[in-house]
């Protein structure tokens, strides 16, 4: 029988991730500002990068990023884990250039074929991104965990953040939600790989967006992040907050996966459902009545999920247009607000 790597682990994929409110409790009471004028953006507003600026053309893009089995195969988990490390370089606006590779590897209970297999997946997406693997750190340890770190580059007048977003943008999500949802459900036997291939096959494209784009529809997204563990309400509240605006999302334009609220209803459900609501609740507005499966897509912890951009109005209709070509869960979602008392809404 192959090996099901999500069962050899508790908690997959971004949903391992530590609970963002413990995560801005513990690092509010450190300083970890730098004195250098060369960093343009630090770790200050839950950006998904660091960038470093080495002269006026040429910023580097970095970040890091590992986690347990998200799915059983460990070719696709290769793939998955690679693609989602590089997302965070073009959330940026950035090229991913180098990677190094971060491993924690059970040799008492897998066989090395499987660090090959996942290697392999790895390898495949790096390359397809242009980029290469110069290296990398491994250990033995008792739970299996495979990421990169990713160096990329990106002029530093051009780049993204997530402390950009205007008044009167529109907000367009480049993939579909629910790859929480349905990854517990893999991992809880409800499905096999084949019946959530649409998740699978969105966590292992690349979130690369300039060469669909114009440079003036690129300079036309005025703000950035990629969804990932802590939802599409986690991530949206530190664009808002670090933009000084509200985001307002409509309930029925999110893009779902085939099974997302079936999944839902069977209550297959991860900690972070829960952490990541309680994260921004205080900061939420709910108008209407959505269903409680509704709300609980804005909630999910997405792993490899898409980018949420925030885009002027005027360009959003032809960047929709042309991010569809790849991503087939690209949609409009909501628009942006002067700051309101919540950071988000949420309406019906």
């Amino acid at each position: 029988m192959a090996i099901q790597l999500t069962r050899t682990v508790q908690k997959g994929g971004c949903a391992a991730k530590i609970a963002a409110t413990t995560l801005r409790e513990v690092l509010g009471r450190i300083d970890l500002s730098s004195k250098d004028p060369a960093v343009l953006i630090d770790g200050k507003n839950f950006d998904d990068a660091g960038i470093y600026r080495i002269n006026e053309e040429v910023a580097l893009v970095q970040t890091l990023d590992f986690f347990t089995p998200i799915v059983d195969t460990p070719f696709l988990f290769g793939q998955v884990a690679a693609t989602n490390a590089l997302s965070d370089v073009y959330a940026m606006g950035g090229t991913p250039k180098t990677a190094m590779a971060i491993l924690a590897f059970p040799l008492s209970t897998l066989e090395p074929s499987v660090m090959r297999e996942i290697m392999e997946g790895a390898m495949l997406k790096i390359r397809e991104a242009g980029c290469s693997l110069l290296g990398g750190h491994s250990i033995e340890d008792d739970t299996l965990k495979f990421g990169l770190s990713v160096t990329g580059v990106v002029n530093p007048s051009l780049v993204w953040s997530n402390a950009g977003a205007r008044a009167g943008d529109h907000l367009i999500l480049t993939k579909a939600i629910g790859t929480g949802t349905l990854c517990a459900g893999l991992k809880n036997g409800d499905y096999s790989e084949s019946e959530i291939k649409d998740a699978i096959d969105s966590m292992s494209t690349l979130n690369r967006v300039d060469d669909l784009l114009s440079s003036d529809e690129m300079n036309s997204i005025h703000a950035a992040t990629d969804i990932t563990g802590f939802g599409v309400l986690g991530h949206g509240y530190q664009l808002a907050r670090a933009s000084g605006v509200t985001l307002v999302f409509e309930a029925d334009s999110l893009p779902l996966f085939e099974r997302t609220i079936s999944s839902l209803q069977a209550e297959n459900l991860t900690r972070a459902h829960g952490t990541n609501r309680s994260y921004v609740e205080n900061h939420t507005k709910i108008m209407g009545s959505p269903s409680k499966e509704s709300l609980l897509c804005f909630f999910d912890p997405q792993t490899s999920g898409g980018l949420l951009l925030s885009v002027a109005p005027e360009k959003s209709a032809s960047i929709l247009t042309k991010l569809g070509s790849r991503f087939k869960g690209a949609r409009l979602i909501g628009k942006v607000l002067p700051k309101r008392p919540h950071e988000i809404e949420i309406h019906d």
